[in-house]
């Protein structure tokens, strides 16, 4: 076999394997990505409408959320907010659009407390998929029914499961760590 002929099988074989092993990295990427964000990783694809974009998205979410103090809540903060959402639930039975309200400002204090910015609700809920994609959904619902009961246009069935929307996040937040979050560890 001449020289020619060596080099250019030789330029085949390695731009195949720098396909092989792209398409390996990008498919590793794309499970990471799903594990991590769960049903948020289909809606960011429905979103923006091409995988490679949503992936994006996704990890410059991970990396802001990387760069931000994110921490546990001490026992006695968590048994304060603990005791608010208490308070709110029982308030929802007398005035359930004023418990909405008050649920969505515990929730964002939860947030506050914990090192998460509470500026913009679009923000936030990206924030909150990086660390707690299973309630994603759970704060987009309640957050829509609390906009809607503002003007008056949400029922008593709505509101209630606003309510429950809103525990789930709550909950998820208020989780009390001994170790420091994840992304908080060396190597990440």
């Amino acid at each position: 076999m001449d020289t020619g002929r060596l080099t250019v099988l030789v330029v085949i074989a390695v731009v195949a394997l720098a396909v092989v092993v792209w398409a390996v990295v990008r498919n590793r990427r794309r499970e990471r990505l799903r594990a991590q964000f769960g049903p948020e990783y289909g809606r960011a694809v429905r979103h923006y409408g091409n995988v490679t974009r949503a992936e994006s998205a996704l990890e410059a979410r991970q990396e802001r959320v990387r760069r931000l103090e994110i921490r546990p809540l001490d026992e006695r903060d968590a048994d304060r907010f603990a005791a608010s959402w208490r308070a709110t639930q029982a308030r929802f039975v007398d005035s359930p659009q004023r418990a909405i309200g008050e649920a969505d400002r515990l929730v964002q204090a939860v947030m506050k407390a914990r090192g998460y910015p509470v500026g913009d609700f679009e923000q936030r809920v990206d924030d909150i998929s990086v660390d707690h994609p299973g309630v994603v959904e759970h704060y987009r619902a309640a957050h829509e029914t609390a906009l809607a009961a503002e003007e008056r246009d949400a029922g008593t069935e709505d509101l209630r499961q606003a309510m429950i929307h809103y525990r789930a996040l709550f909950e998820d937040l208020l989780e009390v760590r001994d170790e420091p979050p994840r992304r908080m560890e060396a190597g990440r």
